[in-house]
């Protein structure tokens, strides 16, 4: 089989849609106005992002007053989980609980709080990667002020029980925050239905724009600002809104939402013929529960290998993936996720993230399975590592 290029990194960031470019491409040029503008070039501006606002909170079970945009998904985890802390904290409520293996914009966030007196529980995985509805339960106490666990994970794709999270939470009085950045899109939510007060998104995960996301506050939350200034969205979050953003994700997410039961039959099929394939491979390792999993993620671990150089080696034949491993960062230490499931470092080491889209193929497939073990197998013929553990002494 000839060289061939495959992303499969769609977990990271998606490639914008033409059609979602398309509809974005009027109010670069065309409709430029400023929204907070009273005359006509500003009023036709203000019309397609309160469009906008109504399309994104269709997609969720939301009404369009909950739904304020942001620069993306950090920022509207950062706006949640300190707004609401620092809210309840005039209540005497300065305890949180969230999960070990959150994305760093929650877990750095966290770090923040405690720095400035709040109380932080972070719950276990288990194996499964999956949160146990009893252990948020147990861990509720008469100051908890926010319960904040993601939807879906970024790295192993386990999806929580959201619902029955939100049920407990509403039962005992508790905000209950999601960051839904990886489910968005590839998951049917309805905010009201599965009990979510708060909700995070990020348009550029559903093949919309990066900068830009959104932020589902549940009427009658009263969120402090986190960015103060002008009085865009309704004087909650200053700063000019970006129209053709905020177009592109909602045109985006609507695509993504419409399309989501045919989506999900056809990667989850090419998830699972992966997963399959990949298992063949000697010491190899699926992370996180096989089922209860996003249609698109892919994530093992192999043994006696880095992460680092699979991913050189796979970016060589022209696969794009990504690592539990914090390569990026110059940092050497393997996945927090990894670690809070329970893998050994030495295991954890070893990982592998491939993430499909609607744009990928089953010949996208293919070409992965014919790769991989080559690359593993090549890999493992240098590695001292792999020596000892086949030899016994690992």
């Amino acid at each position: 089989m000839t060289k061939r290029f495959v992303y499969a990194d769609n977990a990271a960031t998606t490639q914008v849609s033409q059609h979602v470019v398309d509809a974005m491409l009027p109010y670069f040029t065309k409709y430029y106005g400023n929204p907070s503008s009273l005359y006509s070039v500003g009023r036709e501006a203000k019309k397609p992002l309160e469009e906008a606002r109504a399309r994104v909170a269709e997609c969720l079970g939301a009404l369009p007053q909950e739904i304020y945009f942001t620069s993306g998904g950090s920022e509207a985890d950062n706006w949640a989980i300190k707004g609401v802390a620092h809210e309840m904290a005039k209540k005497g409520k300065k305890h949180i609980i969230s999960s070990k293996f959150e994305h760093h914009a929650v877990l750095h966030t966290l770090d923040t709080l405690q720095k400035e007196g709040f109380e932080v529980t972070l719950l276990d995985v288990y194996h499964d990667g999956l949160v146990r509805v009893e252990d948020v339960e147990k861990a509720i106490r008469p100051d908890t002020a926010l319960v904040t666990i993601m939807y879906a994970n970024n790295e192993i794709g386990t999806i929580q029980p959201i619902p029955d999270i939100g049920a407990v939470c509403k039962k005992h009085g508790v905000l209950f925050h999601t960051d839904a950045v990886q489910a968005v899109g590839n998951v049917e939510i309805d905010v009201k239905a599965q009990n979510i007060d708060l909700l995070s998104l990020s348009g550029h995960k559903f093949h919309g724009p990066k900068g830009v996301g959104a932020l589902y506050c549940r009427k009658g939350i009263r969120l402090p600002n986190l960015i103060d200034g002008g009085a865009q969205e309704r004087g909650k979050r200053a700063g000019t809104e970006n129209v053709p953003g905020i177009v592109g994700l909602s045109v985006a997410l609507k695509d993504a939402c419409d399309t989501i039961e045919e989506r999900r039959e056809r990667l989850t099929k090419m998830r699972d013929r992966l997963i399959e394939g990949a298992s063949k491979i000697e010491r190899s390792h699926l992370n996180g529960d096989p089922v209860k999993r996003l249609p698109g993620n892919f994530n093992m671990c192999f043994e006696g290998i880095e992460g680092e150089s699979l991913l050189l080696k796979l970016d060589f034949a022209g696969i794009c993936g990504s690592s539990g491993s914090a390569c990026t960062s110059g940092s050497l230490d393997p996945s927090h996720v990894l670690l809070a499931i329970g893998l050994p470092h030495e295991i954890a080491h070893g990982s592998l993230r491939l993430s499909f889209s609607d744009q990928n193929t089953e010949e996208d497939v293919d070409y992965i399975l014919e790769q991989l073990p080559q690359i593993v197998s090549s890999l493992r013929s240098m590695s001292p590592l792999w020596d000892e553990i086949i030899n016994g002494k690992k």
